[in-house]
């Protein structure tokens, strides 16, 4: 199941042929959208009590059957209905009675809003375990006040969501003169409803859907033509042709959507699908690769294979490191995140200076101005970082699934990071915090679905403590070159020997606990992800692969570095001799064979053209007196970009590299990731003891 965002550029009303534009389709499913954002907001303020959440959280109704998945229904199951909504001419203004609306359009707003409460029920469980365990001191639990907590806890609560509820609970005391609050109703006010008409709740008296080809689907949909519609007139049906986004396949199963109006005066349509897809099993793999995460280097792979049976199984491995480096985006979005706190700094600063004038005065007129720029600027500095991230997320997600396809596994271990935090370093947890690692699981999750490819998830803790080949502790350092500095990037074992990436090695350790203890792997009740809570240790060894596979895996590299070699015979047609060898240094007199062959310093000809070395401007003019030109300390002006000759790659402007085929892959040119190989799965051992045959040609 995904969903694919596409935009409505206009409509045709079913009933006449006229044809109508974006700016008054988007006025017109804003109406309908105000509808249904009032009932919502209604009905939520209405039951924000704890009485209600608690009828809603029993699952059952007044009868004692259980509820409905579907939220309008089960609204009315539990007797929460409320009368038609009313409008608004304009904010501000007054309510105007006698609104028109059909019982479809009462079953969106029911569904936003029993969506809502929904939602809400998680946070009311933590909040009301975090006020039955209280501790004496907030900020420093005992472990006995932990152990209290986690039992009434609800399952999957991270760390970081137990900090921040704490955190609010404290603050709201504070300001109560140290009175704990009921519950969640009274610690925060009623969520906000969104303006946004959901389909789905509504049946083909109000809207349609159906696929015209494989990129192309046309919607119906009946739309108010006025903010206030008070007769069946006041509605209309209007037909709208999507362009579906190619990441929509032409197997896929259309879902009823969702209409956002956007600020933009763009129409969102957030359009669901879904496919079928063969079930993945949970246990019995062979091949596996088990990625850990890090600050800079977002994702650090290695493959593993398990050989051997029983109590003699052990993983082995090739000894390749798989890196996704995204430190020029983290840089990036760390940039931006100092950028946006800094404007809200002023914003609260202006909006500040405002309040202190007391009663509405004149002088109010200038820090309210400067005040709403900055929050302007601070919205946009947030999308950017949100694209950015879901740009980073899928990428890396992209990246993980290839290299899993490529090298014949059929699992993927991640490791659960819901208890990671690091405590001391508000840089590190700044960035730590802001790489969206929910999002590049859930990416994964569903783009190793579609090839059938599992996921699991296994336990974090001490994944980098001790080394992959004989489980002793293990040291980190700065680099492999300064074993006798404390630092974070590099691992050494004074046991065996080891010396490795850190991320590297804990990447081998976490394929070998996903591989040992398989057999312990199960589904989450609420989302069906794959977990693994029992931790296995096992060493890991290095093994090499079949020659052949490793020649091959050479002669890829090196093929595109090497000039395309002309079609035809070898000999150059209307060529009588060889070329000419180049003079050997001892043939040269009196010159040495260390003099460079241009000078290193600039000199003017009597033509006035500058002669320089090579890669300067030599077609510019010299430079009038007391102003620098080219050549003098000041690059060139930029030149138009050039298409590179046949048998050459281009290279980046700003970093100087290559433009790797990972780094086209991946749609990031400043991120440098592991090119995707197709190797072999079967190397090392065999299951079995005996030695694998050799790998065939491909």
């Amino acid at each position: 199941m995904a969903t694919a965002t596409c935009s409505a550029f206009g409509a045709v009303l079913e009933d006449g042929g006229h044809r109508v534009g974006q700016r008054v389709l988007c006025e017109r499913v804003g109406y309908l959208a105000v509808l249904c954002q009032d009932l919502t907001a209604r009905l939520v303020a209405a039951r924000w009590d704890e009485t209600s959440l608690d009828a809603l959280a029993a699952g059952v109704d007044e009868r004692g059957e259980a509820l409905p998945s579907k939220g309008w229904m089960a609204i009315r199951r539990l007797g929460w209905n409320t009368p038609a909504p009313a409008s608004a001419e304009c904010a501000g203004a007054g309510r105007i009675a006698g609104v028109h609306v059909s019982d479809r359009v009462r079953r969106a707003g029911e569904e936003q809003a029993a969506r809502t409460l929904r939602l809400a029920l998680h946070r009311r469980a933590v909040v009301m375990a975090l006020l039955a365990t209280w501790p004496a001191d907030p900020s420093r639990r005992t472990r006995a006040e932990w152990a209290a907590l986690r039992e009434v806890l609800p399952a999957g609560t991270s760390a970081a969501e137990t900090r921040n509820r704490t955190r609010q609970i404290r603050d709201w005391a504070r300001a109560h003169a140290g009175r704990l609050p009921a519950g969640l109703c009274e610690l925060e006010e009623p969520p906000a409803a969104a303006a946004s008409v959901l389909l789905a709740a509504m049946d083909r008296q109000q809207t349609t859907l159906e696929r015209l080809d494989g990129v192309t689907a046309r919607l119906r949909v009946k739309l108010p033509l006025c903010a206030a519609p008070v007769c069946r007139r006041d509605w209309a049906w209007h037909v709208i042709d999507l362009h579906l986004p190619p990441t929509v396949g032409p197997d896929a199963v259309l879902h009823a959507p969702t209409l956002r109006p956007t600020p933009t005066g763009r129409i969102a349509v957030d359009l669901p699908h879904s496919r079928l897809v063969a079930a993945t099993k949970a246990s019995g793999h062979t091949v596996g690769i088990g990625f850990d995460w890090g600050v800079n280097t977002l994702l650090t792979g290695a493959v593993g294979r398990l050989a051997g049976r029983g109590a003699r199984a052990r993983v082995v491995t090739d000894g390749r490191p798989l890196i996704y480096d995204a430190t020029t985006v983290s840089a990036k979005l760390h940039r931006l995140r100092t950028h946006r706190e800094h404007l809200a700094a002023k914003r609260d600063h202006y909006q500040a200076l405002a309040d202190h004038l007391g009663a509405p005065r004149p002088q109010w007129g200038a820090p309210l101005d400067k005040a709403a720029v900055l929050e302007r600027e601070h919205a946009r500095v947030c999308a950017r970082i949100r694209h950015l991230n879901n740009a980073l997320a899928w990428s890396a997600a992209h990246w993980a699934v290839d290299q899993t396809a490529a090298l014949g596994a059929s699992v993927i271990y991640l490791e659960d990071l819901a208890t990671l935090e690091i405590r001391g370093r508000r840089q590190g947890n700044a960035r730590l915090s802001g790489q969206v690692r929910g999002t590049v699981t859930e990416a994964i999750r569903h783009l190793a679905a579609k090839k059938g490819i599992t996921v699991v998830t296994v336990p974090a803790r001490g994944t980098s403590a001790r080394c992959p080949r004989c489980l002793d502790p293990l040291t980190h350092h700065p680099a492999p070159d300064r074993l006798s500095e404390r630092g974070w990037k590099w691992g050494h074992c004074g046991g065996c020997g080891l010396s490795l990436d850190r991320d590297h090695a804990a990447a081998r350790r976490i394929v070998s606990r996903g591989l040992l203890a398989q057999t312990h792997t199960r589904a989450d009740r609420a989302t069906g992800a794959r977990i693994i809570r029992t931790t296995i240790e096992g060493t890991v060894t290095v093994v090499r692969r079949p020659k052949k596979t490793t020649r091959r895996l050479r002669r890829t590299r090196r093929a595109p570095a090497l000039p395309a070699r002309p079609s035809g015979p070898k000999t150059t047609p209307g060529k009588a001799r060889p070329t000419p060898a180049r003079p050997s240094p001892a043939r040269r007199s009196p010159t040495s064979h260390r003099m460079p062959d241009v000078r290193t310093v600039p000199a003017t000809a009597p033509t006035g053209a500058v002669k320089r070395p090579a890669g300067h401007d030599t077609q510019t003019p010299a430079p009038s007196p007391g102003r620098p030109g080219p050549g003098h300390g000041v690059p060139a002006p930029r030149r138009p970009e050039e298409l590179p000759p046949a048998g050459r790659r281009r290279l980046s402007r700003e970093t100087c590299r290559q433009r790797t085929h990972a780094a086209e892959r991946t749609g990031f040119h400043h991120v440098h990731a592991t090119e995707v190989h197709t190797l072999t799965p079967r190397f090392g051992p065999h299951r079995d003891g005996t030695r694998p045959r050799r790998a065939r040609k491909a």
